[in-house]
């Protein structure tokens, strides 16, 4: 499990986050034993996936790569009701997916989500534009 860390948080100075890692808003996951507990951590969001890492999706068997993670369900009620059949939890993460061999992206709950463990590489027109390469089964994040 990962924890959701605000860039500027300190850290365990051991820790070497990849850019992988890191999102556009300035967060980046670590393991939970690399944070340092100074302030009490009221909203502190766990997250089993992070940016750049592959998934598979176990309801409905696809493969994928997460782009974007939100620490909430950050839809509208209208696409809830329609499209979120299972009525996953909204105070749960979810993550925003580039499905594989597909131009489709998709907005799952974490419960929905599994880690793929296939370590390559997936087939999406964004790739490019969203990552910068592929190592050791992850997708490095183009933060510029």
């Amino acid at each position: 499990s990962l924890v959701r860390v605000q860039l500027g948080e300190p850290v365990k100075s051991s820790l070497n986050t990849p850019p992988s890692r890191l999102d556009a808003r300035g967060v980046f996951f670590c393991k939970p034993e690399q944070r340092l507990e100074l302030l009490p951590t009221m909203n502190e969001t766990h997250c089993k996936f992070t940016i750049g890492q592959l998934i598979h999706h176990r309801r409905f068997d696809y493969r994928g790569v997460v782009y974007d993670v939100d620490a909430t369900f950050q839809g509208s009620n209208d696409w809830y009701e329609q499209m979120a059949k299972s009525k996953p939890p909204k105070d749960q993460p979810w993550y925003h997916v580039l499905v594989h061999q597909s131009w489709q992206t998709t907005y799952v709950s974490e419960r929905n989500l599994e880690e793929d463990t296939t370590e390559a590489p997936i087939l999406h027109p964004l790739t490019e534009q969203l990552f910068t390469g592929f190592e050791n089964g992850c997708y490095l994040q183009n933060l510029s």
